[in-house]
């Protein structure tokens, strides 16, 4: 008999046409998460699993799982897997790093551009019927040449975005647990103190992993530092903003303007207030959603699962099994 792997959506032909002649697979065919009731049925007898990140792959998980040898998680992140519970059952776990870098950080400049130029505000002023003719003073919106974006986080995705800004003449200052020496002087970037880059950045670029240090990192402390113009794109992870307070400081107009790929929670729920804010656009977590990288992500999940089943090192490793 085949292998059992159980994936929690719908992925592209990409990773399924690498899975099914030599695994027995099911999928989660829902637009939505799995609830956590079915997936511990689901997971019972399974070698592989594929997971999202709005799946919790927790003890509970992984204790109804007594044949599981591997998760492969659809994309870089895993804070939603128990990686020390993994690690001492002997399950490998996996993730696609690198394929997602050029898509997120177009995404995030995109968010940046549509912001600052008020593309969105000008599609549905024109939607609307109240476009006239030309106005002089119509949709003012801010430049990005000559001013500062600030990127907090600076592995690949926000080397990315600082040379996206760079060719918009921008200057980029970032912040980071290290420094990167050889990429300031490859893009041209400088690295500073998070409350220095806070206080001098126009635009503010979120790239960091979540882990407990960064959990809520952007906070009410944070706003108030910031330039009264500035404005904030996250395409991180939804908790490394405070969401309380981030309502707040748009409301108050403390910040100019927030473009959010990521959310908390996630999907936020249909009265949300940030929904209800003209200065906040929230768009589905679609960072990755290109026909290249997410067929790209499907094939590197299942060649994870692949290896794994067969008791290999896996070609994406997040832990390590001896």
């Amino acid at each position: 008999m085949k292998p059992k792997v159980y994936i929690t959506r719908r992925i592209q032909s990409e990773g399924l046409n690498v899975l099914e002649p030599f695994c027995d697979i099911e999928l989660w065919e829902e637009d939505r998460p799995i609830p956590k009731t079915i997936l511990l049925e689901k997971v019972k007898g399974i070698r592989g699993l594929i997971s999202m990140l709005s799946d919790p792959i927790d003890e509970e998980v992984i204790a109804n799982a007594k044949a599981l040898k591997v998760v492969a998680n659809f994309g870089v992140g895993y804070d939603n897997i128990d990686i020390a519970c993994c690690t001492r059952e002997k399950i490998r776990v996996g993730n696609t790093p690198g394929v997602l870098t050029d898509a997120t950080a177009d995404l995030a400049f995109a968010l940046l551009l549509t912001l600052a130029r008020r593309i969105e505000e000008g599609a549905q002023y024109v939607k609307e019927g109240r476009w006239l003719s030309y106005s002089p003073t119509l949709l003012i919106g801010k430049d990005l040449s000559e001013k500062t974006v600030g990127i907090i986080g600076f592995g690949r995705i926000g080397q990315a975005v600082a040379k996206r800004a760079k060719g918009f003449g921008m200057r980029v200052i970032y912040a980071n647990t290290s420094r990167k020496p050889e990429i300031e002087d490859q893009i041209g970037a400088q690295c500073v103190f998070f409350n220095e880059l806070l206080e001098d950045a126009d635009f503010i670029s979120l790239h960091c992993p979540l882990t407990p240090k960064t959990e809520r990192l952007i906070g009410e402390k944070s706003f108030e530092r910031m330039k009264k113009e500035a404005i904030l794109v996250n395409t991180a992870r939804g908790k490394v903003i405070d969401t309380e307070a981030l309502i707040r400081a748009l409301r108050t107009k403390r910040i100019a303007a927030a473009g959010l790929d990521v959310t908390d929670p996630e999907p936020l729920p249909q009265d949300h207030p940030l929904l209800k804010l003209d200065n906040c656009l929230v768009i589905p977590h679609i960072g990755s959603a290109t026909t290249r990288t997410r067929g790209r992500v499907a094939e590197m999940s299942a060649k994870n699962i692949l290896a794994g089943i067969n008791g290999e090192a896996l070609p994406y490793p997040v832990n390590m099994i001896g």
